[in-house]
């Protein structure tokens, strides 16, 4: 009774720490004049509001474009991820553990470093200030979450099942899409979340690869919130965590069907 009573404590102030600073944002949008140390605002307006809906900023279409490059790196930072699970954790591949390591290597290397260098890369390969780039710059940021998770979910899955399936006489890729498929929908869950995120937040690395010529979100919002406009810094960081809930809900009710189907 008294854990259950510390648990549900806990879950209370998380949400509170949580709710409270995105009802903060929600509020800011609608601010004129918030002064310190009141506690609510002296004045409102929908300045902010009509930005929103009305203002030549374009932001309805970056958003589009930056749903869509967010969505592409995690499809095929999930997918890159899984072939490497399935083959250091499957069929033993030999420099297994070198591959291992090596995903790692865009973690211990400074983010700053990391974006100059693909930056001269990129020019070099004429892929500087396109889509492809940045596509690029973004998959090498996400792919060691990914890979970590699809190498723990594969190995927590194992093999033994699609062997049975196979001496069924199931077909391998039969076998893999009817048997081992569905065991890691989670886990497939978890990296494109987790790479979608991480692409979907990006800013200096997109600024770096993308030149300015590809703008997403997080590029745009970015200067807002340097220049001290909180109310439409506010409202950009607004849609920022909106659309990102939900392209997370669509991703789980796409993994739900796909379980029950």
């Amino acid at each position: 009774m008294r854990n259950s009573r510390i648990l549900s404590f806990i879950l209370i102030l998380t949400a509170i720490i949580i709710i409270l600073p995105a009802l903060v944002i929600l509020l800011w949008t609608v601010t004129g004049r918030w002064p310190w140390p009141g506690l609510l605002p002296e004045s409102y307006t929908l300045r902010t509001v009509e930005e929103l809906l009305f203002g030549s900023s374009g932001l309805w279409k970056i958003l589009k474009s930056s749903v869509i490059l967010a969505t592409a790196v995690a499809v095929l930072g999930t997918v890159i991820a899984l072939m490497t699970a399935r083959a250091t954790e499957i069929y033993r591949i030999r420099g297994r553990k070198l591959i291992s390591s090596a995903s790692i290597l865009p973690l211990i290397v400074p983010g700053t470093v990391f974006a100059m260098g693909i930056q001269v890369t990129l020019i070099r390969i004429h892929l500087n200030d396109t889509i492809t780039g940045v596509i690029i710059v973004h998959l090498v940021a996400a792919l060691p979450y990914c890979i970590t998770i699809m190498m723990d979910m594969t190995a927590a899955v194992g093999s033994s099942l699609e062997e049975q399936a196979a001496v069924l006489g199931a077909k391998p890729l039969r076998g893999f899409l009817d048997v081992t498929l569905p065991q890691l929908l989670p886990g497939i869950l978890s990296s494109a979340s987790m790479a979608y995120i991480i692409s979907y937040s990006q800013y200096f690395t997109t600024l770096m690869a993308g030149g300015g010529k590809v703008k997403t979100l997080a590029l745009v919002m970015f200067p807002y919130i340097q220049s001290g406009d909180r109310a439409l810094a506010s409202i950009y960081a607004a849609v920022f965590v909106g659309s990102a809930l939900i392209v997370f809900f669509v991703f789980e009710a796409i993994i739900h069907r796909i379980v029950r189907s």
